[in-house]
């Protein structure tokens, strides 16, 4: 494709994006629907199966030589992508993610480096040090939130919510949900 055609895709691809959500407004209700996911989100991590993951994974530290630009090429049906998903943790997101009902749109998992644990689908990068949603929970010990947005991975507006992986109060790594937009629209009008 021709730079100049993927630049104008891109950029109907942007004003879709914002135009889908623009109208989207932070209401005292869906703040507190964000806040009790945070909550639940927690629960998640405390899980001996998250806990125990992060820890291995801490231990082995990153794939050598895998970064975000050879990640964003490697096939969702590469080994190296499906074993994040098949394993224990990425098998206890997905059941939390289905048990969501929706609410839920992504799940993933990040080690001490910022480099996945476990996912539900393939995430955008493999590692996310330097992000907020990785680097707020891991050096603070405090969930996060971003904005109203486009999630590429999930291919949902979504609201990403984080909160670190501790033990014995210390964060380890972080997981990072995304909380789907139609739900929360869903839950303002309540």
């Amino acid at each position: 494709m021709k730079p100049r055609v993927q630049l104008v895709i891109l950029s109907v691809m942007a004003l879709i994006a914002t135009t889908a959500y623009a109208g989207f407004e932070m209401t005292p209700a869906v703040q507190a629907e964000l806040d009790k996911q945070k909550t639940v989100v927690a629960t998640w991590v405390a899980s001996p199966v998250i806990v125990n993951a992060v820890l291995e994974q801490n231990r082995r530290g990153p794939i050598a030589g895998m970064d975000n630009a050879k990640w964003k090429v490697t096939r969702r049906s590469d080994p190296v992508v499906t074993a994040f998903q098949n394993s224990s943790a990425g098998q206890l997101l997905k059941a939390r993610l289905d048990e969501s009902k929706g609410a839920i749109s992504e799940a993933f998992l990040n080690a001490a480096r910022g480099e996945k644990v476990a996912f539900v689908e393939k995430t955008t990068s493999y590692i996310h040090v330097g992000s907020s949603k990785f680097d707020v929970p891991f050096n603070s010990g405090n969930a996060w939130q971003g904005k109203a947005e486009f999630d590429e991975s999930s291919q949902t507006y979504a609201i990403q919510i984080s909160v670190p992986v501790l033990q014995e109060g210390k964060p380890i790594g972080a997981l990072v949900v995304g909380v789907n937009l139609s739900y929360l629209e869903k839950v303002s009008k309540k």
